[in-house]
């Protein structure tokens, strides 16, 4: 399964940004998003160091809920074992 982390971007040096998920930050390529206007405060979905798509700040709260709930639920499955 891969899995796309949503971030946001902190700051974009041209064609590589620094982004923030969580308190985490890492440098990301946005070369795959030439056709796109990025930048400060825009949230991207990062895949393997490389942000494939620009998304909303809705989408990534979305995502980051539904991340947490199946982190929760391995958690619970952990305990119970």
């Amino acid at each position: 399964m891969c899995l796309g982390v949503p971030m946001r971007v902190v700051e974009r040096d041209g064609w590589m940004a620094r982004c923030d998920a969580k308190g985490i930050e890492r440098m990301v390529s946005l070369f795959l998003l030439q056709h796109e206007e990025v930048g400060p405060g825009d949230h991207v979905m990062v895949h393997v160091g490389y942000a494939i798509q620009k998304i909303s700040a809705a989408e990534a709260g979305s995502a980051w809920e539904l991340y947490d709930e199946m982190l929760a639920a391995e958690d619970e499955l952990r305990g119970n074992a």
